[in-house]
């Protein structure tokens, strides 16, 4: 089932949007009525002239995108003792009247399971599907079911939770595999029409038409890169991952959220662009298992309407240079404190989230370029693109000793980590990578991202120092963190 983040539902979804005769619309182009006669947008997008234009079928688009959108079903099998595995079948009887008696997906005793339904979309003949992260997330067996009622055992490729994609593929396939191509995410506008292909709340393949109602919607906060198209094409639960497609069938989005306070549609729901998943898709068919992104080494911030005033700017645009990580991308490029980045390569960026979603889609070859306002005057600065650099070895230590960080694992710090964790990267330090569930660091408040800085007023620089400083149990502990630019002093007992 889709994750609720209240009120954004995350939700399966398929879409394909289609006006069936295009040549037909092409045809009934005709002169407009003043004043859009200039408009250069509406010639090449005419208002429907006619009776018989509005009453066109989407059905042709359907049937050339459907075969493409699959269902995904996850699960999670958990083994479990025979002992614990008979227990379990006694109380599911006895209390529920569970016929199975407890038994696992396959009907076996000793086994319980945890089950996600979504849906995907073929990209490639050979099995390679694209999902939604949560459909899967924590699942260890994957399934799919084609529109023609084929199914298949999917192994799971790659996952970005970043970006709530994965990348499954079917393990045997049988040939008759039909993938969707991508269509142009970048040249969608508000009005056109769109499509949603899914498979919401299990009843099987379903299709609903809308139209694009806004564009690099990015308040949305089901990722980490938000840059959403929204529609009102209906999608609901076990949508995720399905298709949205445009008039000639190709792929420009991926269903993954609607704002819902019931559960069900309201006519807003939110799509990652086609251009993000190409990225990830990239990557997968490259052999990655995790993505790369560029880095660039600088921290940005909002552009406020009394910071506009004062750069004698009209409106709040652009991002704000806040700082710079020495011999990074970004000061070698020669951006400095107070710059105000305008656009990535020609292309406008209003804050934060679409300077974020920009400069990911660039890869990590070559350069781009930035338009930039410093002072009052205008420029174009190169920036050279590649990965955050590992500049020491990670070597990962998780505490076993009574401690406030028994149960995390800890890693030194460097531009890659920092990237990872999207935190700002310091000149050295040992930054917490993981936290067990119910551990005692967990109750200690420890958080995945913690920079620890401190440990009993001796500073940690490296993960060696954590090792020395928690080897003997105490009585009292004082530990000083940077969270989110934050520092924190806490005291524990031992």
């Amino acid at each position: 089932m889709p994750r609720t983040l209240a009120p954004i539902l995350c939700a399966a979804t398929g879409a394909t949007l289609a006006l069936a005769t295009l040549t037909q619309a092409a045809q009934a182009q005709q002169k407009t009525p003043e004043p859009y006669a200039a408009k250069e947008s509406l010639a090449t997008k005419p208002v429907p002239q006619s009776r018989g234009e509005v009453q066109l079928s989407f059905a042709p688009v359907v049937k050339r995108a459907s075969p493409s959108v699959v269902n995904v079903y996850a699960s999670h099998v958990e083994k479990r003792s025979n002992a614990r595995a008979n227990a379990m079948e006694e109380f599911m009887r006895r209390f529920f009247g569970e016929e199975s008696g407890g038994r696992g997906p396959r009907g076996l005793p000793g086994e319980r399971a945890q089950r996600s339904l979504g849906s995907g979309v073929i990209l490639d003949e050979s099995g390679l599907i694209i999902t939604n992260n949560h459909v899967i997330d924590n699942m260890n067996e994957v399934r799919v079911a084609l529109a023609d009622k084929r199914e298949f055992e999917a192994q799971i490729v790659l996952r970005d939770p970043r970006t709530d994609l994965a990348v499954i593929k079917i393990k045997n396939p049988t040939g008759g595999l039909i993938a969707m191509p991508f269509g142009d995410s970048e040249g969608l506008e508000v009005g056109d029409f769109v499509m949603a292909i899914g498979n919401p709340f299990g009843v099987g393949q379903t299709v609903t038409q809308g139209i694009v109602s806004a564009l690099a919607r990015t308040q949305v906060g089901s990722s980490d890169y938000q840059f959403f198209i929204q529609t009102d094409a209906a999608i609901n639960p076990g949508n995720s991952g399905g298709a949205l497609v445009d008039l000639r069938g190709q792929l420009v989005g991926i269903n993954t959220a609607i704002y819902s306070q019931s559960g069900g549609s309201h006519g807003i729901g939110f799509a990652i662009p086609a251009s993000m998943v190409k990225a990830v898709v990239d990557s997968a068919k490259g052999g990655a298992s995790t993505v790369r992104r560029p880095w660039l080494g600088a921290r940005v911030q909002n552009v406020t309407p009394d910071i506009a005033e004062s750069m004698g700017l009209d409106h709040p645009t652009g991002v704000l240079v806040a700082n710079l990580v020495p011999k990074s991308p970004a000061e070698e490029a020669g951006l400095k404190r107070g710059d105000l980045i305008l656009s990535v390569d020609g292309q406008t960026v209003d804050d934060p989230e679409a300077f974020g979603y920009r400069f990911a889609l660039k890869g990590i070859q070559g350069q781009t370029k930035f338009g930039i306002l410093r002072g009052t005057s205008r420029m174009t600065l190169p920036v050279k693109l590649g990965p955050a650099p590992e500049t020491r070895p990670r070597e990962p230590v998780k505490v076993r000793t009574r401690s406030p960080f028994l149960g995390a694992t800890l890693v030194n710090t460097s531009p890659a980590v920092a990237e990872e964790m999207q935190v700002d990267f310091p000149s050295e330090g040992v930054t917490v990578q993981a936290v067990e569930e119910n551990s005692f660091a967990a109750r200690a408040g420890l958080r995945k991202g913690d920079m620890v800085l401190a440990i009993n007023g001796a500073p940690v620089t490296s993960t060696k120092d954590i090792e020395r400083l928690t080897r003997n149990p105490m009585s009292m502990w004082e530990v000083a963190i940077n969270r989110g630019g934050e520092v924190l002093t806490s005291v524990f007992g031992g």
